[in-house]
């Protein structure tokens, strides 16, 4: 080869550079998370960032809407016979796990009794299932013992645990111990060898993935078009830097836009800032209710006394107090169950030394509290640094454990002694769906070593619960919501500490992005 087209062909390499890569940055979506993807599994945590990964990896059976009703997704559609006692969901043709193996329904039976064994609203649905089967590969068949109306509900709840269908071989791994392969049948598959801890997760599309036909796209209902070939989820705890990827166009989507950022960003005219958890999030400080001092109900009452949630709220959002509210009981505010029913114990006025008399006389002797704060999560770690606060003027032995939010995901699952790595207390949130009735709450659970970390172990509070299932009508479920809050104030399992509103920002070039969660089909470029 001449000199000349030696040349030629290297400046040509030269010039074809910049142009892929502005094709790649064009096909990939680059997402800034809330933390790190320290858990994959969604049935073994509840952590929200879980969450988020799972509905790309993992379709379900049934989505959520905007006004929080089921819609078939995988399934194409249900006969209910026998007074709603058996439920025969039939399967959408062409369903392929990211292995290229088909969806069975052996598959999704195998997946809902590993879900059912530790999701709030899943061991409810058990509770009251003879059988699950799979007489054909077509087929899901559930025999219960009563009628359950809520089924598709449940199958379908948008928040964690959500019921993510695998295969077989995953779905038989016991729902205590954590799944790690990834292999779904959602939009997107999960790139194993990209992942790079405490920084990165990779995403691709998949290509073999089926989009309903029909329906519209909301929350997780609807068809699930995929606009871009990856997605990248870019970890980078540190919101100043985070910020400045924003500006300089490094990065589409920063999913919780710090409340310090929020007025810098808002000026930039290449970005949009919008609420895509339009339910809020509502901040807790949950017991560990298996050991000493918080195993006494009467120390948990005490400290109601010292919770002041304009405290809490201020720390997460400054001064900007149209971001959140102050009046959160056990039910979010606005939704059907929220009453003032037991509401004083948060509202009526604030006295420390009344809290110190008041643990005194329930027993407290300065036992030590182990209090874990997430240092690498903004918000949480607002919530942690003022509960610990709260903590020593009320006259506890605090011992501040700051550590990432991974490390407290997994941590808190352990039900180990102090003086073994076991904790005391930790502080997190649950979006406003997820509080709003007693089938998806979560924290809202008497049913001890079956429950949600903290275990806490309450008969009446479960007798209730099951009363509100029973309940012929919204009426009814009203009257028992009161009765369930005033038996939650007794109980405590944990203390609210407000509900706030945090937005997202995204490049002003996207377009399309659902509300609810954060998803990313639907969602594209221009």
């Amino acid at each position: 080869m001449s000199r000349r087209r030696l040349l030629q062909a290297a400046a040509a390499s030269t010039l074809a550079a910049p142009a892929i890569v502005r094709a790649a940055a064009e096909t990939t979506l680059r997402f800034i998370p809330q933390a790190d993807l320290a858990v994959l599994d969604p049935v073994w945590t509840s952590a929200y960032v879980t969450r988020n990964h799972a509905f790309a990896v993992f379709d379900t059976l049934y989505g959520q809407d905007a006004s929080f009703k089921p819609q078939p997704q995988m399934v194409s559609g249900a006969i209910v016979e026998d007074k709603h006692t058996i439920w025969k969901l039939g399967l959408r043709d062409g369903l392929r796990f990211h292995d290229g193996t088909p969806v069975l329904a052996k598959d999704c039976v195998a997946s809902i009794k590993r879900w059912g064994a530790r999701d709030s609203f899943g061991q409810s649905l058990m509770a009251v299932t003879n059988e699950i089967s799979a007489p054909d590969d077509q087929t899901i068949q559930f025999r219960l013992k009563s009628s359950f109306p809520l089924l598709p509900d449940a199958l379908g709840k948008a928040g964690p645990n959500m019921c993510p269908i695998m295969p077989e071989r995953l779905a038989n791994t016991d729902p205590f111990k954590q799944v790690t392969e990834m292999v779904g049948s959602g939009p997107f598959r999960f790139i194993a060898d990209e992942r790079v801890s405490g920084s990165r997760v990779v995403y691709a599309k998949f290509d073999g993935y089926i989009p309903r036909s029909s329906g519209k796209p909301e929350w997780t209902a609807g068809p699930k078009q995929v606009h871009f070939d990856r997605v990248e989820w870019n970890v980078i705890p540190d919101t100043a830097t985070a910020t400045a990827a924003m500006q300089r166009g490094e990065m589409d989507w920063w999913e919780k836009l710090d409340f310090d950022q929020k007025p810098l960003l808002a000026k930039d005219p290449k970005l949009q800032i919008f609420v895509v958890e339009t339910t809020g999030n509502c901040g807790f400080l949950r017991f560990n209710e298996l050991f000493p001092p918080f195993d006494n109900p009467a120390i948990r009452r005490a400290l109601l006394g010292g919770v002041i949630q304009g405290d809490y709220m201020a720390a997460v959002a400054g001064d900007d107090t149209s971001a959140y509210r102050t009046d959160l009981g056990y039910f979010p505010p606005g939704t059907p169950l929220a009453s003032d029913a037991g509401m004083s114990a948060l509202t009526s006025q604030r006295d420390f030394e009344k809290v110190k008399r008041d643990l005194a006389a329930a027993g407290y002797k300065g036992e030590r509290v182990v209090v874990m704060v997430a240092s690498d999560f903004p918000t949480l770690g607002a919530l942690g640094n003022v509960g610990a606060d709260m903590l020593r003027r009320c006259g506890m032995n605090v011992d501040l454990q700051s550590t990432d939010w991974g490390t407290i995901i997994q941590r808190r699952a352990s039900k180990a002694p102090l003086d073994k790595g076991g904790w005391s207390v930790f502080f997190s949130t649950f979006t406003g769906i997820d509080m709003a009735s007693p089938a998806n709450s979560q924290g809202l659970r008497g049913n001890g070593a079956a429950g949600w970390f903290g275990w806490p172990d309450s008969p009446k509070l479960e007798s209730l619960r099951a009363n509100w299932f029973n309940a012929p009508d919204e009426a009814a479920q009203k009257k028992i919501g009161e009765e369930l809050q005033r038996q939650a104030f007794n109980d405590v399992p944990f203390l609210p500490l407000g509900q706030y509103f945090q937005s997202t920002v995204q490049q002003r070039n996207l377009s399309g992005t659902l509300r609810g969660l954060p998803v990313f089909w639907n969602v594209k470029r221009g």
